[in-house]
C-alpha cells in the first residue's frame, strides 16, 4: 500500500500492546521511547523522537500518551493522518481532576514503585481482565523506565495544547477508566472498550483502522 505508519505506545506499554492489530501490507515502525532530560518540555521531547521518522507525510497512530505525543509531532511535521486510540486531542479533554492535580503538583507524590507495578487498581483502570492480559501488562510496566513514567505523568497532567488538528481520527472505548469518554469527543466509540482495548477489542479496531488507512485524508 506504500504507506508509512509510525506507532507510539502509551505509558507503561510498548509495541507488545499492538501485537493483535493487523498492519499487513503497510510499512510499520514503532517509535521507541527515549529517557527524557528532567527539564524537557513535551515539545522538546517530540522534537527528539521525531528524528526516528524518516519518511515524508507519515501516518501516526498513538495510544494514550502516545496519542498526545503523536499530536505534538504532527504540530512539527506534515502528516497524512493521526489516528488516536484511547487518547485526547487537547488539554480540554483531559479530566479536570488530572489538570487540578497537575497544577497542584499532587501527581509528584505518587511513588515510582506504584507506577511500575501492576495491582488490582491498575488492572481495573487499564481494563486488563484476562490472566494473559494482566501478565503482559505487568511485564510491560516492569520494563518501563521509572524516570520516563514520572516525567510523562507530569507532562500529561500539565499539557497545554489547544490546537485541534484537522487530520485526526479519534477512537475511544466506552469503558475507558483512565480517560473517561464523557470528557471528550471522538469519531468512533468501541463499546465496552477499556484503555488497553488493543488487547481485547482488536477485531473491531482492526476494521476501523483499516478503513481509516484506506480513506482519503
Amino acid at each position: 500500500m506504500n504507506k508509512n505508519i509510525y506507532i507510539l505506545s502509551g505509558l507503561g506499554a510498548d509495541e507488545r500492546v499492538f501485537k493483535r492489530l493487523n498492519f499487513t501490507g503497510y510499512s510499520v515502525r514503532f517509535i521507541q521511547w527515549e529517557i527524557p532530560n528532567k527539564n524537557d518540555s513535551i515539545e522538546d521531547y517530540a522534537s527528539k523522537i521525531c528524528k526516528q521518522i524518516s519518511t515524508p507525510k507519515p501516518i501516526l497512530i498513538g495510544l494514550s500518551f502516545g496519542g498526545i505525543m503523536a499530536i505534538e509531532i504532527a504540530k512539527q511535521i506534515e502528516t497524512e493522518k493521526v489516528i488516536l486510540l484511547a487518547s485526547v486531542k487537547t488539554k480540554k479533554e483531559i479530566p479536570f481532576y488530572y489538570r487540578w492535580a497537575g497544577n497542584m503538583r499532587l501527581h509528584k507524590l505518587i511513588p515510582a514503585s506504584f507506577l511500575v507495578h501492576s495491582n488490582p487498581i491498575t488492572n481495573w483502570l487499564f481494563g486488563t481482565a484476562s490472566a494473559v492480559e494482566k501478565k503482559l501488562f505487568r511485564q510491560m510496566l516492569l520494563d518501563t523506565h521509572p524516570q520516563f513514567l514520572l516525567w510523562a505523568t507530569d507532562r500529561v497532567a500539565r499539557w497545554k495544547n489547544e490546537v485541534l488538528l484537522k487530520n485526526t481520527f479519534h477512537i475511544h472505548g466506552s469503558k475507558d477508566h483512565i480517560l473517561p469518554l464523557r470528557y471528550l469527543k471522538c469519531n468512533h466509540i468501541i463499546q465496552d472498550g477499556g484503555h488497553l482495548m488493543t488487547l481485547n477489542k482488536y477485531k473491531e479496531l482492526n476494521q476501523i483502522i483499516e478503513e481509516q488507512l484506506k480513506a482519503e485524508s
